[in-house]
Parts: C-alpha cells; structure tokens; sequence
C-alpha cells in the first residue's frame, strides 16, 4: 500500500517592522484593508488565512508575497 508523503505546513514567522511591510501589501493589494493586516505574535496563521480568503490565494502564495517584503536574513 503506497501512501503519499504527507505535507508538512510550512512554519511562518513575520520578521521586521510588520506596519511597513502591511502598508506596501495594501499599496500592492488595495482590496486589503487594516483589518485584514492586523497582526498578533503568535498569530500568524490567522492573518495568513484573512489574507488567502480577501486575495482568493493558495496560503503557499500568500507566504511567499508576505515573504518578498521581509528583510532578508543575513
């Protein structure tokens, strides 16, 4: 019995200054909104799923926009 591997959920951390990054989704995005951005440590996930429902994308893709706007660690 062959089983496909399972995915595992790819673990996400906001990293920087979270109000710049947010302003620039939202000039980059003009259907999201505040609340849609709003962040809480620990919370990731939930933003991450207010911004797949609002953009219609895969949470992979969503990721990986977030992700473009982080610094880049050294």
């Amino acid at each position: 019995m062959n089983k496909a591997p399972e995915k595992v959920a790819e673990t996400f951390k906001i990293t920087g200054d979270w109000y710049s990054q947010s302003q620039q989704l939202k000039d980059k995005f003009a259907q999201l909104t505040d609340a849609d951005l709003k962040f809480e440590v620990g919370k990731e996930e939930a933003l991450l799923s207010r911004v797949e429902n609002r953009l219609n994308k895969k949470r992979q893709e969503v990721i990986n926009i977030i992700k473009k706007g982080q610094p880049a660690k050294d």
